[in-house]
């Protein structure tokens, strides 16, 4: 059950922290530069975080800082596919489909690792697919670049999918595997920025303190994720943090006034199911 409340916790703190980063770049016009916002601040905080270890003496192992690192390069590019893919088009149009692939993604590797639920929790797992991709389901006409949009949010879901399950394989090393994956996204950001003249902040005024904000939440979203991947298994815990639209779009509806829709109800059903079939299959992960 821990694992259920941990990931529930990531996933509000990843949907909005996403919202927060989409919000700045549609104010900024530049999601490079609201992502080299973003991932510095979490990088300070995760800073800060790390020094009562460093105290403490808490020992660096090489592997979980190997896959924290990896874990951030996937969700650094995922991170600049997606806040692009939400200035181009409807928050609800690359969000469901990253979300989507990086759920998947994640599921299949739990499973090619050995990971073995009750029939129960697999059930919830599949359910929760079509419950991601509804309950970001886009409504009224297609945005002009809806395409592109789409295709960014799978370039996006495979970076997901990259720090789904690379993070989970940091199974010691307390705060060091977070700090990594912090430095490894701030360093894909500012190589990019690096290479297209970006290397800058966002606009005074404009989406500075959205971004700096979506920095600080990430962090923290990304160390329940961490708990609750090691409390559990990753299948379990990348699905039910995958559920991260459901916050995203509440946002977007509160704030920018999206549409929720019938649909999007129907998504938030199966979404409510999905957790409820995995809490009630009796697995701890």
């Amino acid at each position: 059950m821990l694992v259920i409340v941990l990931a529930l916790i990531s996933a509000t703190g990843y949907g909005a922290a996403d919202f927060l980063a989409g919000y700045a770049t549609r104010r900024d016009k530049s999601a490079i530069r609201v992502t080299l916002l973003v991932y510095t601040a979490g990088t300070l905080v995760m800073l800060a975080a790390a020094v009562p270890s460093l105290i403490a003496g808490v020992s660096l192992p090489g592997s979980s800082i190997a896959w924290g690192a990896v874990s951030g390069v996937g969700c650094g590019a995922g991170a600049l596919f997606l806040a692009e893919g939400f200035r181009r088009s409807e928050f609800s149009v690359a969000a469901p489909i990253g979300a989507v692939i990086g759920a998947g993604g994640a599921a299949l590797a739990g499973l090619a690792l050995g990971e073995r639920l009750p029939g129960r929790a697999w059930a919830g797992i599949l359910l929760a697919l079509p419950a991601i991709f509804l309950v970001s389901a886009s409504v009224g006409p297609r945005p002009q670049h809806g395409l592109s949009g789409a295709g960014l949010g799978i370039i996006a879901g495979l970076g997901c999918a990259v720090s789904y399950i690379g993070l989970a394989q940091a199974k010691t090393g307390g705060i060091w595997p977070l700090l990594a994956v912090q430095v490894a996204c701030l360093a894909v950001t500012t190589a990019v920025a690096a290479v297209t003249g970006q290397f800058d902040w966002p606009r005074a005024g404009a989406g500075r303190l959205p971004s700096a904000s979506s920095g600080v939440i990430g962090a923290m979203a990304a160390v329940a994720y961490l708990a609750a991947a090691r409390s559990g298994t990753l299948a379990v815990a990348a699905v039910i943090t995958a559920l991260f639209p459901v916050a995203t779009i509440a946002l977007a509806v509160a704030v920018e006034r999206e549409r929720i829709g019938y649909v999007r109800v129907a998504g938030l059903v199966l979404a409510s199911a999905s957790v409820w079939l995995i809490a009630v299959s009796g697995t701890s992960g």
